[in-house]
């Protein structure tokens, strides 16, 4: 407020409202500067890898990304109903990019959103076990509307991972959305889970509410390459 009342004094604005207008103004600047911190505090926390936003999203038919569907997800109902985003596709065709930019329009709508490599996460996990910090960095994750876990299944799960896996899907089971990106199609999580009963347990829980976008084409990477070329 003190610095769009700075501005205003500065810019001769005063002498245009009435108090009851410029009173206003000065609330409304408060809110908007509110509401940007909270914003770049959310972008922020989320440890986004990639920087990316839904205008940016390439609707090319090759990539079988319907625009209307994704309209109908960035009004976040899928979050409200603690349903999943399955995002599957060869590498490079922007599973990570589609996956980031969902989030970051989430965190913007207000949603607290977190962004983990999957391999990378199990790894700090299994960390976690050793200084005895497992059950704090769960509750951290627990208390997320919805969690990215990027490039699942590019290696098989440990008995350890497998376990972790399942009591993070188990904690945002109706309490959260997972939002996942796969090079692996989803008939061959099985495969990567490993241990059946486990496996049934985790897609279970993680496709029977869920969106599934399957992302086709050539890598984006290889096309931008092409382009600066």
């Amino acid at each position: 407020m003190f610095n769009a009342f700075k501005t205003a004094i500065e810019s001769g604005k005063t002498n245009q409202d009435t108090l009851d207008q410029f009173v206003s103004m000065l609330i409304d600047a408060e809110w908007d500067q509110r509401h940007n911190r909270r914003i770049e505090r959310s972008i922020k926390n989320a440890r986004f890898y990639y920087k990316s936003n839904i205008e940016s999203i390439n609707f090319d038919v090759s990539r079988n990304l319907d625009r209307n569907t994704l309209v109908r997800l960035v009004e976040f109902e899928f979050i409200e109903k603690n349903e999943n985003i399955l995002i599957i596709g060869s590498t490079g065709v922007g599973k990570s990019y589609l996956g980031t930019a969902l989030g970051y329009q989430a965190c913007i709508q207000g949603y607290k959103v977190s962004y983990f490599n999957t391999s990378k996460l199990f790894a700090k996990l299994k960390m976690a076990k050793v200084n005895d910090s497992y059950l704090r960095e769960l509750a951290k994750i627990k208390r997320q509307d919805a969690i990215i876990l990027d490039d699942l299944g590019l290696q098989a799960l440990d008995s350890h991972n497998r376990f972790t896996l399942l009591e993070i899907i188990e904690d945002r089971h109706n309490n959260g959305t997972v939002i996942v990106t796969s090079q692996i199609p989803v008939q061959g999580w099985y495969d990567i889970i490993g241990e059946k009963t486990i496996a049934n347990a985790i897609l279970d829980r993680l496709i029977h509410q869920s969106h599934r976008l399957e992302l086709h084409g050539e890598s984006m990477r290889k096309k931008r390459s092409i382009n600066k070329g």
